[in-house]
């Protein structure tokens, strides 16, 4: 297939087989609103469609403009976002978008090295939002365009060491006419027919012209370098109940999970801390362990609890038991609260 015949080809597809997404225009519409465009790209870094859209549509009913996020309280944006994960993403987000409005008038800037100086927004999204929701010529390349152009082209360079030549095929493709749909539709070819797993090359429109479906193996692409295996780390939690009441804080701004409700928590270390930096003196039960898969490591919780009637310091709050969900918990500790609201039978009460 020649060079120029792969948008050609992909655009008649897409026309006809796109997805319809609540963040998206219709094919060959004008560009979507810049703001629903790049939310929709933050929430969906590293998080799959199906979890993005009850998000989505919750974040832009609450604060359907740039300026109703930049001008929200930023504990309810992080709440809003509790268990959709990296909330480094949520952080960035309130400071993007008081970055637009402050910065830029309430608009955001329509190319790419505008977008890039805005926080949060790296070479992907600001590409992005360039192509989907203004319409410039710009490389988009997201996992799903990697897997499909290494096949198409059968790159031998493995990622992540190869992704700058994998860019330049993709720039070699791209479009100048509705760039935008065409990074979208590369997009929709990589989630729903040259999967990871059993690509349907039978029905890929690119299919005729690429190389990895003629080696016969086409789940041979992309290469990728060899994973090391992720650490485990150990902690401990921990859950104090008084008069229906749980004692929460509120993690540091800066490092991980920052800013969001948590349980106390001590350190997180090699080996098991046991009841280092407790919040206090008390008869602690262990209630079991939960765990969950960080970015870089793994963490093995340990659940804690106890019934007090008070906790030294002034830094946390006592949040109701029976209204927990609403407290948007990170999932990590969300796990916890159920594995300490599961055993609260067995839990003493204190008498006030």
């Amino acid at each position: 297939m020649r060079v120029d015949a792969v948008a050609e080809n992909l655009l008649a597809w897409y026309d006809k087989h796109r997805r319809r997404l609540p963040w998206r225009t219709e094919a060959g519409a004008p560009p979507a609103d810049p703001y629903r465009v790049w939310l929709s790209e933050v929430m969906l870094q590293q998080t799959t469609v199906a979890a993005v859209k009850p998000y989505f549509e919750r974040f832009t009913s609450r604060w359907p403009t740039v300026a109703d996020l930049a001008a929200a309280d930023a504990a309810d944006v992080m709440a809003a976002w509790a268990g959709l994960g990296y909330y480094a993403r949520a952080r960035n987000l309130i400071a993007c978008a008081r970055a637009v409005v402050g910065d830029h008038g309430g608009r955001f800037p329509d190319n790419e090295a505008a977008l890039r100086t805005l926080p949060g927004i790296g070479d992907y999204s600001a590409a992005a939002v360039a192509a989907i929701a203004f319409g410039r010529r710009a490389v988009v390349v997201d996992a799903n365009v990697e897997r499909v152009v290494s096949r198409l082209f059968a790159f031998a360079g493995p990622l992540p060491q190869a992704r700058p030549g994998l860019r330049g095929l993709v720039d070699s493709i791209t479009p100048s006419d509705r760039a935008g749909d065409f990074a979208q539709a590369m997009m929709d070819l990589g989630s729903g027919i040259c999967s990871v797993r059993s690509p349907q090359c039978l029905i890929c429109p690119l299919s005729d012209g690429c190389a990895a479906r003629t080696s016969g193996n086409p789940e041979a692409w992309p290469v990728k370098a060899l994973k090391r295996a992720k650490p485990q780390r150990r902690g401990t939690a921990y859950w104090i109940e008084h008069d229906g009441r749980v004692w929460l804080i509120r993690r540091p701004t800066k490092g991980l999970l920052g800013g969001m409700r948590a349980l106390p928590s001590g350190p997180w270390s090699d080996t098991d801390p046991g009841l280092i930096d407790a919040p206090a003196p008390a008869d602690w039960r262990d209630v079991g362990n939960v765990a969950h898969v960080f970015t870089h490591f793994a963490l093995d919780l340990r659940v804690m609890t106890a019934a007090l009637g008070h906790v030294p310091g002034d830094d946390g709050e006592w949040w109701p038991i029976d209204r927990i969900e609403e407290a948007g918990l990170p999932t990590l500790f969300a796990r916890a609260a159920t594995r300490a609201i599961a055993s609260r039978d067995s839990i003493g009460r204190d008498d006030g």
